[in-house]
């Protein structure tokens, strides 16, 4: 499915009656809204280091996503749209990608969310891909290198997505 075809289908979910949509739908734009997704974002950033910290590290990677995942919704927020699916949030931000009005990558979108299927889940440093590898496995702790070069990584593309929802 190409991406306009995938955006299509997310407009159609979101037309659906009610907040319990699973798609995108157009929202007045709310300053209020976005600097929420934004504080939510920076919760869910203190958590990787508090779940760390207390001995749950395989919780930081779920974190760790959410922190990045809340940024992108503050952005499409701002630019008017509400989404209550992950994938049609992140055809959306592509979207936003390629018409310049979003100051990100493909890459750096791709290292937190990626449709393309990784190999080896285990030992891929996409956030998306060490979320998956933690929540799904039987792992119940990161060793410090991954965990350092997830966080690393998380703080890098954090900077980069709140400066783009705060512009």
């Amino acid at each position: 499915m190409s991406q306009k075809e995938k955006l299509e289908k997310c407009f159609r979910e979101g037309e659906r009656a009610g907040e319990r949509h699973k798609g995108i739908r157009k929202i007045e734009t709310s300053k209020e809204l976005t600097e929420n997704y934004i504080k939510k974002a920076f919760h869910n950033l203190g958590a990787v280091s508090d779940f760390k910290n207390s001995g749950y590290s395989d919780w930081s990677a779920s974190a760790a996503f959410y922190s990045l995942y809340h940024l992108l919704l503050a952005i499409i927020s701002k630019q008017g749209y509400e989404s209550r699916n992950q994938s049609c949030t992140f055809a959306l931000i592509e979207d936003l990608i390629d018409s310049g009005q979003v100051d990100l990558t493909k890459e750096e979108l791709r290292e937190i969310f990626d449709s393309d299927v990784t190999e080896d889940l285990e030992h891929s440093s996409k956030i998306l891909d060490m979320r998956e590898t933690m929540q799904y496995s039987s792992k119940t702790s990161m060793e410090d290198e991954e965990f350092n070069k997830l966080f690393i990584r998380t703080k890098f593309l954090f900077d980069k997505l709140r400066l783009e929802a705060e512009k």
